[in-house]
């Protein structure tokens, strides 16, 4: 993430709370210097100001709000220019509950520009910074519903699954350019997303509730080890590797030039 010994700045969206101020907190622990990325300044610069006393490292304040146009392309320019950067942390998001057919469209539209358009546009700005510098990392922030769909509202689900697909097709795209990728996949993890989606997590299990820290300490272990896809809660990798294998299996059969015999 770095051609010298001090580790690269890492920008990191979504930073103002939960899993974006971990990953920010984890990171200044680890000697990055921040680019901190969310909606409310104010909260951003008390984080800046606590991260850099703690731990040293300059942390710099980026307000933009992720559902406007102009400021995602306000970020994602300096992702491109900025050749100090070398680690993004695609973390902004924001959840919605209830069935599509009753669902609120325009909060709908708000959340796949920021799940869906906002990630793309960093994404490949920092693609391009990376790759053209030969090292750098990209995190993308997923969730579990990409691959369990049905445990969840429609909209989120299918961001998450974008999330998921983007990230194993970007690291194709960019393999032995010396940019790392890893999608990130947790299950419900306690943060203020749930309150603001209107879902009660109180009603769940408590052993289905991560601790954030945890689940970001877990992440970034899976980025140490460099795994593609880390999913914090999985407790056997060998599960994960039997689904990538029977999806694997199925390509041959995807494209033929005549429909299956069992529909005619």
């Amino acid at each position: 993430m770095s051609t010298a010994s001090k580790p690269a700045t890492a920008l990191i969206t979504g930073a103002s709370s939960g899993i974006g101020a971990t990953y920010a907190e984890r990171l200044a622990r680890r000697g990055h210097d921040l680019l901190l990325v969310a909606r409310d300044a104010q909260r951003l610069q008390v984080l800046a100001e606590r991260l850099g006393g703690e731990y040293g490292v300059a942390a710099e304040v980026l307000p933009a709000d992720l559902t406007q146009k102009a400021d995602i392309l306000k970020v994602a320019q300096r992702l491109r220019e900025d050749a100090g950067i070398g680690l993004l942390v695609n973390n902004a998001g924001v959840a919605m509950n209830g069935k599509l057919a009753d669902a609120d469209l325009e909060q709908a539209e708000a959340m796949i520009q920021l799940n869906v358009v906002a990630l793309t546009h960093l994404a490949a700005a920092a693609a391009a910074n990376f790759s053209a510098a030969g090292r750098g990392g990209i995190i993308n922030l997923g969730s579990v519903v990409a691959l369990a769909p049905e445990m969840f509202n429609a909209v989120y689900s299918a961001t998450k699954a974008y999330v998921l697909s983007l990230t194993q097709t970007l690291a194709g795209e960019l393999r032995g350019s010396g940019v790392q990728l890893q999608a990130v996949m947790p299950g419900v993890t306690r943060t203020e997303i749930w309150e603001r989606s209107g879902t009660d997590a109180s009603a769940l299990p408590p052993s289905m509730i991560m601790e954030v820290g945890e689940m970001v300490d877990a992440a970034l272990a899976g980025f140490d080890q460099g795994e593609l896809v880390t999913i914090p809660s999985l407790p056997d990798a060998a599960d994960w590797d039997a689904f990538v294998a029977a999806r694997a299996a199925l390509a041959p059969n995807l494209s033929h030039n005549h429909a299956a015999a069992r529909y005619k």
